[in-house]
């Protein structure tokens, strides 16, 4: 109020001396030219008279008394062609006529005096001399300028004193006020603006009162209702602490929206499974938050309980993140604030996504485990009958006396009955593991898995290269690195579809960090399709798969598991990339890129899996590795 104020009295103030110092200088112009008429008067007839009495040196006289006066800057006195003949003043001599000057030369004629203006804004008056009646010259009498201005800035210090004077006394009047009503109100203004931005403060509460007015009265009124406010508010408070506490520490998600579907409270786990903070999901409705799927059902869920004014319970919710799918367990009720009045709807939301895949992951165990007995069962039941077929193909071929083609067909015969007894016996291997390690020869282990996909592999168009020394020995859990080379060797014919190339090789080597480790390193890679650097990430989690529903997403966990038993390592690389012309495997191994080190500049399509298995016979002492697999 004060600035404002203050403000305006400048203003006004302002105004007043622009007029003023306008009319003034009006009028100091006005005072001027009277003085520069009369001194050129004065002048002229000085010099005149001393002309008539025939003393022109008087002349002089007078122009030097005239120079002297406080308003005259410069006497002259020239001829009538314009040179100067006489010349006095405060700013130096010999100055010639300038072009304003010389354009009165010949017009200024009479007996008054004529007021002119030259450069740089300078007043002067002329006048001519004459002696008799001929034209002696003119006398030129210049204003000192200075002498105005002074009187003009003594008019403006003038009106800045009366101005401030002014200011002064009204801020003195101003203050006064101000300590009878404007600080009375100012603290009722803090006052009230402390409750709205901080209520929940009330050490400034209860407010002074000043003055004993009616402002008083008003302090006294707004500090019994801080009071009430604060009794209504520590009966809430208690409430509210409850409330916050389950929402906030509850083991399940919670929110609540009005019957516009908006968003008007949710909690920590809520925000944690929706993947949004709580403060963007204030104020906005499922549509504008989530994806279309997911939004419908929230909404269809709000509309049911509003509609119905009565819960809905177990509802499951279905979407897909990053992290794979997922599922809520959700039930919606009815908040009322009235018992006729349903204002908002509640929704409590579970997450049973982990409970959803390890009945799904069990289900897929017990029927890969319900499979592999069941195959036992039926590779130990083939062998009664195969046993006595083989018998009766040997006896037939050893007693009958067959000859020609009849033989050869026993001796096919015979040989088809052999393969089948073999793939019997390596279907029971993998069921009746070994509770021991054993060495075993590398090539049998190998050759038992691709014995097993070869049909398979011919189908699909799949050629195989395999490179194996066949004196090659390693000390392991036999049934358990079966196991590990079929999940490898399976995922490799799976990704290749539409045929390919499948690298399967096993040589003596030493573990990648550690050089005095003597082992087996086995390289199975193919041609396929690859992996994403997300998918190849993953691989080893236990549940993941791309497979969809042909998939367990157990099969590399178990097979991780059973490579760390053996103290061995795996390597992965993998490139999802167009098809590029197949690659041979060199002898040594190294120069490919899908035996040897990473190679930055090599290009191909597929992916490697190169193991590390130490040849170690302390493996006996170790824990056995069992899986539910």
């Amino acid at each position: 109020m004060l600035v404002g104020l203050a403000l305006l009295e400048a203003f006004s103030i302002g105004l007043f001396a622009i007029l003023l110092v306008n009319l003034q200088r009006k009028d100091i112009h006005r005072r001027a030219e009277q003085r520069l008429s009369h001194q050129a008067d004065s002048v002229v007839e000085q010099a005149e008279e001393a002309l008539g009495q025939n003393h022109p040196e008087l002349i002089r006289l007078s122009v030097r008394m005239m120079s002297q006066g406080p308003s005259v800057a410069r006497v002259r006195i020239s001829d009538p062609a314009g040179r100067t003949l006489l010349e006095d003043g405060k700013d130096g001599f010999g100055r010639p006529l300038e072009p304003e000057e010389r354009a009165q030369i010949g017009t200024a004629a009479g007996t008054h005096a004529r007021i002119l203006t030259v450069q740089n804004y300078r007043w002067e008056s002329v006048k001519p001399i004459y002696a008799g009646t001929t034209l002696y010259g003119y006398a030129w009498i210049e204003s000192d300028r200075s002498w105005d201005t002074q009187e003009l800035a003594g008019v403006v210090r003038g009106t800045i004193l009366f101005a401030l004077i002014w200011i002064g006394a009204s801020a003195v009047l101003v203050l006064l006020i101000t300590r009878g009503i404007s600080r009375p109100l100012a603290l009722l203004h803090r006052g009230t603006r402390e409750l709205t931005l901080t209520p929940e403060t009330s050490g400034s509460f209860p407010l002074p009162v000043p003055v004993g007015n009616e402002i008083g009265d008003l302090i006294s009124a707004f500090n019994r209702m801080v009071a009430a406010i604060e009794e209504q508010r520590a009966g809430l408070r208690d409430t509210l602490s409850l409330l916050d506490s389950m929402l906030a520490n509850a083991p399940v998600g919670f929110a609540f929206f009005d019957r516009y579907a908006r968003t008007v409270r949710v909690n920590q786990i809520f925000a944690d499974l929706t993947g949004l903070s709580i403060g963007r999901q204030l104020g906005r409705t499922p549509g504008e938050l989530y994806a279309p799927e997911v939004a419908s059902q929230f909404e269809s869920a709000l509309r049911r309980v509003f509609s119905t004014e009565q819960p809905v319970n177990d509802i499951e919710f279905h979407g897909a993140q990053d992290g794979g799918p997922w599922t809520w367990l959700v039930s919606a009720y009815p908040v009322r604030t009235a018992p006729t009045q349903v204002r908002w709807a509640g929704i409590i939301i579970r997450d049973v996504s982990e409970r959803v895949r390890d009945e799904e992951a069990l289900r897929k165990t017990e029927k890969l485990a319900a499979t592999g007995r069941l195959a036992a069962s039926i590779a130990h039941e083939i062998n009664n009958p195969l046993e006595g077929l083989t018998n009766l193909l040997y006896l037939l071929k050893s007693f009958c006396g067959l000859t020609g083609p009849a033989f050869e067909y026993v001796q096919m015969a015979e040989h088809q009955t052999r393969r089948i007894a073999e793939i019997a016996q390596k279907t029971l291997r993998f069921y009746r593991q070994s509770t021991l390690p054993v060495r075993a020869p590398v090539v049998e282990l190998i050759d038992s898995i691709i014995d097993l996909y070869k049909a398979r592999m011919h189908t699909l168009n799949v050629h195989l290269e395999r490179d194996c020394d066949p004196e090659l020995t390693l000390f392991c859990y036999e049934g358990e690195i079966r196991q590990v080379l079929a999940n490898f060797v399976g995922n490799a014919v799976d990704a290749m579809p539409s045929g390919g190339q499948l690298y399967v090789r096993a040589c003596r080597s030493r573990r990648w960090d550690d050089s005095l480790a003597v082992g087996v390193r086995i390289t199975v890679a193919d041609t396929g399709t690859g992996m994403t650097p997300e998918v190849r990430s993953r691989i080893f989690e236990a549940f993941f798969t791309t497979k969809d529903a042909t998939g367990t997403g157990l099969g590399l966990w178990v097979s991780q598991e059973i490579i760390e038993k053996h103290r061995g390592l795996v390597h992965v690389r993998s490139r999802a990339a167009a098809a590029v012309q197949p690659q041979t495997v060199p002898a040594d191994g190294e120069s490919n890129p899908a035996f040897g080190p990473p190679s930055p500049t090599a290009a191909f399509s597929g992916t490697v899996f190169n193991i590390f298995l130490p040849d170690d016979e302390s493996l006996v002492n170790r824990k056995r590795f069992t899986s539910g697999a």
